[in-house]
């Protein structure tokens, strides 16, 4: 699987999770999907993600790049 895949897998788990903690036990978890949203944005203008990061740091994907690079 290449790391674009994993960093869209991680990203809408993360937020689905969110949501879901936020229904069900606190309303600030959306504060989690406001980061995973702001790192999504912020990687799209500057090319630099987290996530992919520490995937490649971790030995994850099998290439390609999540941020356009």
């Amino acid at each position: 699987m290449n790391l674009e895949r994993l960093i869209r897998i991680l990203a809408g788990s993360l937020v689905l999770l969110s949501v879901a903690l936020a229904h069900w036990v606190d309303h600030r978890w959306l504060l989690l999907t406001a980061f995973v949203g702001f790192n999504l944005v912020q990687s799209a203008f500057t090319g630099f993600c987290p996530a992919e990061t520490l995937m490649r740091k971790a030995g994850l994907g099998g290439g390609g790049t999540s941020c356009g690079r």
